[in-house]
């Protein structure tokens, strides 16, 4: 599994908008690869901001 899958299935089980940090938490992966991975799905526009710093799948 693809680590931007891996974020998006972590915002989708959670339920509740997440920042980095507790991504980081649930999934285990290192920081850096959360972080290109939550910029590649913003592009995508998967995931959107519903308050600041804080994110949600779609």
């Amino acid at each position: 599994m693809e680590i931007k899958e891996q974020v998006l299935e972590a915002m989708k089980k959670a339920a509740v908008p997440l920042n980095a940090g507790k991504i980081v938490e649930l999934t285990g992966l290192d920081r850096k690869q959360v972080d290109k991975a939550m910029k590649i799905l913003k592009t995508e526009e998967v995931i959107f901001s519903p308050k600041n710093c804080f994110w949600q799948a779609k």
